[in-house]
């Protein structure tokens, strides 16, 4: 399984209500965010880019999704530094990819 809900079952004290809010929101925001931060990867716009990649990580560790969240950290840290977008861009695909999985899995799981 690419998440967990562990953190999130830790916060919630029980409380189921809680724990689908927070998977709501993260199929609605998450895909808006990986889209947006896929657009100014190949735009160029590096402020951008570092910031949307920050704006992920919370989301990715509140999921147990540890892979992406470093995923997310090293894109965010390559565009504050930066660093060449031909050495930042490939590190997409692979970010993309665990969302995606997560987000068909948590869809699948919950019957969302």
């Amino acid at each position: 399984m690419i998440y967990t809900l562990d953190k999130i079952q830790e916060l919630a004290e029980g409380d189921q209500d809680f724990v689908m809010s927070v998977i709501s929101v993260f199929l609605e925001e998450v895909p808006v965010d990986l889209q947006a931060l896929e657009s100014e990867l190949e735009s160029g716009n590096i402020e951008q880019i570092y910031k949307l990649a920050h704006k992920l990580k919370p989301n990715l560790d509140l999921m147990g999704m540890e892979p992406a969240r470093a995923l997310a950290l090293e894109i965010e840290t390559m565009g504050k530094q930066n660093q060449p977008l031909e050495e930042i861009r490939p590190k997409f695909p692979l970010l993309k990819k665990d969302i995606e999985q997560a987000i068909q899995e948590l869809k699948k799981d919950f019957s969302l």
